[in-house]
């Protein structure tokens, strides 16, 4: 959504976008601080695969640095060098320690970078937002030595940034994210939200942590009944069922507190919709802000019946706090949030 009124500039009520940007509107050095980011970690509840040794605890037993149960011993099999000497004296009986191998995390970011995420009214666009949400939790990651890769999604293309670990890759990331050239308006193509999510289901096997960021608006779309789920709802829900997910809203402050700026244009990016507005009257602000608020309910609704994490970001905000309170609160119901569905093993 976009909007322009020929009386903003006159009362600097509002910073008005009406037409797409031209560049990154945070520059890469101010993407995440990553102090704020020291004492936090995201909770990966799913069993990972991975190629490399990493800091995080698979499920499965290996060849790793943390002691999991004690077992009776088989000649044979075991390694006489992981007999447990405390436990054998006590109960007579050798017995050897389990240890837990230590699996790497590979990160998947999808980020949408449709004509609707290039709106913006606080300074910044709710795209590079979605990738200063990015880097917060790539950061997090980085520092547990996780794989971060990521996918594009433009109208007519998915692009794919390959999986890397360390901080350079993960900078290199960002840089190729923000430097990505801008959707016009009206852009044309096939690729939905719902086919991105289904094709990073397929191409990406290995269980892991996926993150998609967008404003989970599809074009055409104007039900506010959040008994009816949106065409990505489903993707979303299979992709859960062999990851972590965590789903990224990004939306901008006057997409859901419409501002007294008299008559304006609202149009779509995306489709051909446009009409013009009085702002200045109560009731069809009012109006508005309860159609923008019941569209923000059922994509949260949407989200939670697909079992996946959501963090709502608003440019007008500090998105590395808003992530920070998230996941101090997601660890305490990550694993009731992320369990398959009945009859899937984990």
């Amino acid at each position: 959504m976009q909007f322009a009124s020929p009386e903003a500039a006159n009362l600097g009520a509002v910073t008005s976008v009406v037409g797409a940007p031209t560049r990154a509107t945070i520059p890469l050095n101010k993407l995440a601080p990553e102090a704020a980011l020291r004492r936090l970690e995201l909770t990966i509840v799913r069993r990972l695969e991975g190629f490399l040794h990493g800091d995080h605890l698979g499920l499965l037993p290996g060849p790793g640095s943390d002691i999991s149960d004690a077992r009776i011993y088989v000649p044979g099999e075991d390694d006489v060098r992981r007999i447990d000497w405390a436990v054998t004296a006590r109960t007579t009986v050798p017995y050897v320690r389990d240890t837990i191998s230590d699996r790497e995390l590979e990160v998947w970011a999808l980020l949408d970078v449709t004509p609707s995420m290039n709106w913006g009214t606080e300074g910044v666009t709710k795209r590079d937002l979605g990738i200063a949400a990015i880097a917060t939790i790539g950061f997090l990651s980085q520092k547990m030595g996780d794989r971060f890769g990521g996918y594009i999604l433009r109208p007519g293309s998915l692009r794919r940034l390959p999986a890397r670990s360390g901080r350079s890759a993960l900078y290199g990331l960002l840089r190729k994210m923000l430097t990505e050239p801008f959707v016009p308006d009206h852009a044309v193509g096939r690729m939905t939200l719902a086919a991105s999510v289904e094709k990073l289901t397929r191409l990406q096997r290995r269980r892991g942590l996926r993150v998609v960021v967008s404003d989970f608006l599809t074009p055409g779309d104007h039900e506010l009944d959040p008994n009816v789920p949106p065409d990505w709802e489903r993707s979303m829900r299979r992709l859960g069922v062999r990851n972590q997910v965590l789903a990224v809203e990004v939306v901008d402050r006057r997409e859901i507190e419409f501002p007294n700026v008299g008559d304006m244009l609202i149009r779509d990016p995306e489709t051909d919709f446009e009409r013009y507005v009085n702002t200045g009257d109560s009731d069809a602000r009012s109006r508005m802000d309860a159609a923008s608020a019941a569209q923000r309910e059922r994509i949260r609704i949407s989200l939670r019946r697909a079992g996946v994490g959501h963090i709502q970001l608003r440019t007008d905000r500090d998105s590395v706090q808003d992530i920070a309170r998230f996941v101090l609160a997601y660890r305490r119901v990550a694993s009731m949030l992320h369990a398959p569905p009945q009859g899937v093993t984990k």
